[in-house]
């Protein structure tokens, strides 16, 4: 064992037992955050509209501060970019990350001196878990790569603007700057093309260790490095054992990626985004992610099917159930304040508090009632494609409320890479699966008001395509489940 490896698990030992001590003492934990972002903040813009100087409590707060979301907050935020100080947060943001916004244009979140440390600390530290529970830290003597954004940076009343991954490559601690792939210059290439080709001639030659990004991105790299030496990722790259994963949920892509690689690896899946960084896998034991309680980030949930209806109730940390679907609602030290940031979530487990990524809350089908999420349809394709060689490259799902003929139905738009046999019974195998997990639908189907699921095959890179024509191929843009409406389903037949 290299002393680079043997200092890395005495770091996990340490960085392990420090979460340990908040992770299983979440209430008092929750309770410390919420003030402490109140006592920094009391004096701001917001603070004073909000009578901070009056909460004590999560109650004081949610009677205080109404849940929002970034259009209903951006009047603080447009004071902000703006220049304005003292209005979110004491003193100015040091960076935002821009984002593309659906109803208010580009989307501006800001990132603090506060809050800065916590996106860097948390990553590191999922690494470092999983180096403390399996043992395994050779990895740290290789290459490691992480597909993101470019770094460069734009400027405007003295706030550096970019995407989160590239003000996060800013970051990267001296001791990983030999290890890290692409260069530089190859990061700072727009066009996610021209960005991957780079990226390939840059590592097929190296001692990969480490791969890290959105799934449907990393396939697209993994598809161009097979192409290109004839042979299985897992024998371009020997070492490559560990895969480093967020955004979207990997089982969908996990049978396609082990047939790329050759051989199943290891992964750790995270849950970042510009708002902040909520959890990660701190087990390959367990379901679910961490939930970071001790970040800078005050939680509340509301139950999705009460979110829509007048004052909802807003649930903390030590009142929260397993199996529940809940809008993560996040106080922050950037100035997010009651933030819907769109994501719902289950609880796995309690003790300590783990979660999945069920979906969004805009992204859904409840046409005629169903209120189908994403996790259901991802979970009915995996069920579907059990004990088959059915492999799937991307999926998205779009009511049609209207066909030619017969009843209305739930149209899913496949991307194989091995299809099934018979495209009928695959489908009734998915509306199977779909039944078994959403009485709604299962009414639906028994009544007579649906029909079940039909599939529209996608041609070979007819996302990627897609996602080109919208200008959002690569980088941290990520293809909606499904969908109310059939905007992107028209796309995809036209």
């Amino acid at each position: 064992m290299s002393i680079k490896s043997l200092a890395a698990q005495l770091f996990a030992k340490i960085i392990h037992n420090k979460t340990q001590k908040w992770a299983f003492n979440p209430v008092a934990t929750q309770q410390k955050v919420l003030e402490d972002l109140i006592r920094q903040a009391k004096n701001t813009q917001f603070g004073i509209d909000h009578q901070f100087s009056e909460i004590y409590t999560a109650e004081d707060f949610a009677n205080h501060v109404p849940i929002r979301d970034y259009e209903e907050l951006k009047p603080y935020v447009d004071r902000v970019v703006n220049g304005e100080e003292n209005v979110l947060w004491k003193g100015k943001p040091i960076y935002f990350a821009k984002t593309s916004g659906t109803t208010s244009g580009a989307k501006y979140i800001p990132l603090t001196k506060e809050s800065m440390p916590f996106h860097i600390q948390a990553a590191r530290n999922a690494i470092l878990n999983y180096i403390h529970e399996t043992r395994k830290s050779d990895f740290v003597n290789g290459k490691m790569i992480f597909l993101q954004g470019s770094p460069i940076l734009e400027e405007k009343n003295g706030i550096q603007i970019g995407r989160l991954s590239g003000i996060v490559a800013h970051f990267v601690p001296k001791y990983l700057q030999k290890n890290r792939l692409p260069s530089w210059q190859t990061n700072c290439i727009e066009d996610w093309e021209t960005k991957v080709d780079a990226v390939i001639q840059e590592t097929i030659h190296e001692d990969m260790a480490v791969i890290s990004g959105i799934p449907s991105w990393v396939q697209m790299y993994f598809e161009k490095l097979q192409q290109k030496e004839g042979k299985p990722v897992g024998e371009i790259f020997k070492n490559f054992n560990l895969f480093i994963y967020g955004g979207v949920n990997y089982e969908p892509y996990r049978a396609k990626f082990e047939n790329l690689i050759g051989r199943k690896v290891d992964a750790i899946e995270l849950f970042p985004a510009s708002e902040g960084f909520f959890a990660y896998q701190d087990s390959q034991k367990e379901k679910g992610m961490l939930l970071l309680l001790n970040s800078g980030i005050f939680y509340e949930f509301v139950k999705s099917d009460e979110f829509f209806t007048p004052n909802p109730k807003r649930y903390t940390i030590g009142e929260v159930e397993l199996n529940v679907n809940y809008v993560l609602i996040i106080s922050t030290n950037a100035g997010l304040w009651a933030y819907n940031i769109g994501d719902t979530v289950q609880f796995t487990s309690l003790k300590p508090y783990r979660v999945i990524v069920s979906g969004r809350i805009k992204h859904y089908i409840s046409a005629f009632g169903e209120h189908v999420i994403g996790k259901e349809v991802e979970n009915a394709l995996q069920e579907a494609m059990i004990d088959t060689t059915i492999r799937v490259n991307e999926f998205t799902v779009a009511p049609q409320i209207a066909p030619e003929t017969g009843l209305p139905y739930h149209e899913w738009f496949i991307e194989f890479e091995n299809e099934p046999n018979n495209l009928e019974e695959f489908a009734l195998d998915i509306d199977n699966a779909m039944r078994k997990q959403n009485v709604y639908y299962d009414d639906l189907i028994v009544g007579k008001v649906l029909q079940t699921v039909k599939i529209t095959k996608v041609s070979k890179n007819g996302f990627q395509e897609y996602m080109k024509s919208i200008g959002k191929l690569g980088g941290q843009n990520k293809l909606p489940r499904l969908s109310n409406d059939r905007k992107i389903a028209d796309q995809l037949t036209c």
